[in-house]
């Protein structure tokens, strides 16, 4: 597997975010060929999720109002919620939650550095922004495994979603403030490049890396289309 967190592997190249008004055509494919082992896959998958959920956690406590505070509360439980289901599928699986996560953690604790963000605003946008591209990246990549288990895991994440929550806090942020919207709008065309790598760091390529990235450029194009209309329903140039 290649080493996407090296510092100089972060130099790469991100497909142009298309604008609202252009239209985004791409022909459905997948990862199948590209999925990892089921514990492979569901130690990354569950340890992503409890991120998710810490930088959540970490923004009830900086949010500026009580109502927001209760909002994102509950959004922290449903990303909770999202990472024991995939800690059970572990389990069902034979394996032990902590020693199937503990190989990603030193990756994705450095995505969670590089995307913390400087305040309450940019970090509820990485908690939005992220968690919708790597929800559905993970539901690509489930494709390949066995068929009950990505059932299993693809109804995880298609049911247990704070994407709405998350949503509306910002844009009740940003009709306070629309001075904050250019800012929030650099940030989210910023967090596309690191999220990509947590993802593509998931991926099983084959010993011929130029074919496989060809393949799997296709899916990241429809992965930052659904990134680009997220910022787009915020008002926000992506």
């Amino acid at each position: 597997m290649a080493n996407w967190f090296s510092r100089a592997s972060r130099r790469i190249e991100v497909p142009r975010l298309r604008s609202r008004s252009e239209d985004i055509v791409t022909t459905k494919v997948d990862l199948v060929e590209f999925t990892p082992p089921l514990t492979e896959f569901l130690g990354r998958a569950a340890y992503v999720q409890l991120t998710l959920f810490e930088n959540l956690s970490r923004a009830i406590s900086a949010a500026p109002t009580t109502a927001a505070k209760a909002a994102i509360g509950r959004a922290a439980e449903l990303s909770i919620a999202k990472h024991r289901a995939l800690a059970d599928e572990i389990v069902r699986a034979g394996g032990s939650v902590a020693e199937a996560m503990e190989p990603y953690t030193a990756e994705v604790d450095q995505f969670e550095r590089w995307t913390h963000g400087a305040d309450w605003f940019e970090t509820l946008m990485t908690c939005y922004l992220c968690a919708g591209f790597l929800d559905d990246f993970f539901v690509r990549l489930a494709a390949g495994l066995p068929a009950d288990a990505a059932k299993r895991i693809t109804d995880i994440y298609q049911s247990t979603s704070a994407e709405d929550i998350l949503a509306q806090q910002l844009q009740q942020a940003i009709d306070a403030n629309p001075r904050l919207a250019s800012r929030l709008a650099m940030w989210g065309r910023r967090l596309v490049g690191d999220t990509m790598l947590v993802a593509r760091s998931a991926l099983t390529f084959t010993e011929n890396h130029q074919s496989d990235e060809a393949r799997v450029e296709p899916v990241f194009t429809e992965l930052i289309a659904a990134h680009t209309r997220r910022m787009d329903g915020l008002g926000l140039t992506a």
